[in-house]
């Protein structure tokens, strides 16, 4: 039922009340460069793990780029960075409209501090997301008061327009792209019911403007996979001589197999940092539906599906609460755990620009069943060998795969050491920060993104049936799959 003025007010009152409870945390020095070294300005615009791959990345990479002997420092809006030792933080604070519980709130007036809030509640009250661009022009603001004391700046994923701003004020610029947002505006386009949603779906994505005429002015862009390349190219018209890949790692000493830990019969484990379409979830529990008419069978969801949102919604048209488990906010030991428990884990993504959760998966040494949407064929390896890779989008197909690795205790002892293996041979976080710091090298020296040393290979012979052949490119710390 829609909420009365009074409700909405007293909604309004706590609020405010929590803003007054709230405290921006201190700054952390970064530890100095090793001989060698570099001194990077690390920007992420939302940094905490839980809310997204990017946080799990900015936490990662920085860690194994201090342990290679540069100074990192991050600056990050809410909400909050998990960082380690030895990397720096400065928080770069915002209105943080989204945050939780109160999502799409109503800041007190005394919240206001400059006319960027002004701006970025003025984007939210139009039904659009402005959190980049203000993030965007108050970090340009706070390094034009630092010049000199950082060799480089590393974006990840802000592509807000004061980006161009810090090239123009003489900043060397890496920006990390992990896949174009384009195909999430395409995907949420075509999961829209009624044309006001359509309307109110374009105006979320309006940011997408800014970040595509950023892009294509950037001077230097890494990216994750082969896939993102050459949507990025494709999509967002980026030059592909200025974009490197450099994959995505994983903590492989966290996520391991458990031998000790006894797997659940019939467990299938699904991570998903958001209710989108994009993540795949419906067609995963309609897949879960048929399973059940077969055998005994239950899904962990390792994210909170939104009350009332379409996942939800699916779950009681299927009558499948008994069957759904939802647990967030846990630490990444547990996660491993979770992991060690499941007899399948299933990456249902209609997209993915990389796949943080099959390579976890993977390096768990839990069987994968995935689809072949977006990089997940460039991750996951070849069919039948280092997982199952089945057409996005399709419950038929997916309940099929899963039932069989259920049936086949070979087979998920065989895929799970498999993918163990790959992982290690290519989607560490060393081998992140090595070709990410190779990037840092050419970018300081003038070259060309692809003139970043490392293994110059094609990556990714066909995966499974359909999918398509990746273009050669320059890749960074990775052989050809």
């Amino acid at each position: 039922m829609p909420k009365t003025p009074r409700q909405k007010w007293l909604q309004m009152r706590e609020s405010w009340e929590r803003s007054t409870q709230i405290q921006v945390p201190p700054s952390v020095p970064a530890r100095p460069p090793e001989p060698g070294g570099l001194r990077v300005a690390f920007l992420i615009y939302r940094g905490n793990p839980r809310c997204g791959g990017q946080g799990v990345y900015t936490r990662h990479l920085t860690r194994e780029l201090v342990a290679l002997g540069h100074s990192v420092e991050v600056l990050a809006g809410q909400p909050w960075p998990e960082l380690d030792e030895g990397v720096g933080f400065t928080p770069v604070p915002g209105l943080d409209l989204y945050r939780d519980p109160d999502p799409f709130r109503v800041p007190h007036p005394r919240e206001f501090g400059d006319r960027y809030d002004a701006l970025e509640f003025g984007v939210m009250c139009t039904a659009g997301f402005g959190e980049p661009w203000a993030y965007s022009l108050r970090v340009r603001r706070l390094l034009q008061q630092r010049l000199g004391e950082f060799d480089l700046v590393h974006d990840n994923q802000c592509l807000g327009s004061g980006m161009l701003g810090i090239v123009e004020d003489g900043w060397p610029l890496l920006t990390t792209l992990h896949h174009p947002i384009t195909v999430d505006r395409q995907l949420a386009l075509g999961h829209t019911t009624n044309p006001w949603q359509r309307v109110t779906t374009r105006r979320w994505f309006g940011f997408l403007r800014m970040q595509v005429r950023v892009a294509r002015r950037l001077p230097a862009i890494v990216t994750v996979s082969q896939s993102s390349r050459r949507d990025i190219t494709a999509q967002m018209g980026v030059d592909p001589d200025r974009m490197t890949v450099v994959p995505v790692g994983v903590d492989h000493t966290v996520f391991r197999p458990q031998v000790g830990v006894a797997k659940v019969p019939g467990r299938l484990m699904v991570t998903t940092s958001s209710d989108v379409p994009m993540k795949g979830l419906v067609p995963l529990l309609e897949a879960l539906a048929k399973l059940l008419t077969e055998r005994r069978v239950e899904l962990m969801v390792i994210g909170r599906p939104r009350p009332g949102g379409r996942v939800d919604r699916t779950i009681e048209r299927l009558g499948l609460r008994a069957h759904v488990r939802c647990v967030s906010g846990i630490s990444d030991a547990e996660l491993a755990r979770a992991y060690a428990e499941a007899e399948v884990a299933v990456v249902p993504s209609l997209y993915e620009g990389f796949s943080l959760p099959a390579v976890e998966a993977m390096a768990c040494g839990v069987p994968v069943v995935a689809t072949t949407g977006g990089a997940l064929p460039e991750v996951v390896g070849r069919d039948g060998e280092t997982g199952l890779l089945v057409p996005p989008d399709d419950p038929e197909a997916l309940a099929a795969a899963i039932g069989r690795c259920l049936d086949d205790p070979d087979l998920r002892e065989r895929l799970g050491r498999a993918g163990r293996d790959r992982v290690l041979h290519r989607f560490t976080w060393q081998v992140t920060a090595k070709g990410t710091a190779e990037c840092y090298s050419a970018l300081l020296a003038g070259r060309d993104a692809s003139a970043a040393t490392g293994d110059h290979a094609s990556a990714g012979a066909p995966a499974a049936a359909g999918a398509p052949a990746p273009a050669t490119v320059t890749q960074v710390g990775q052989a050809s799959c």
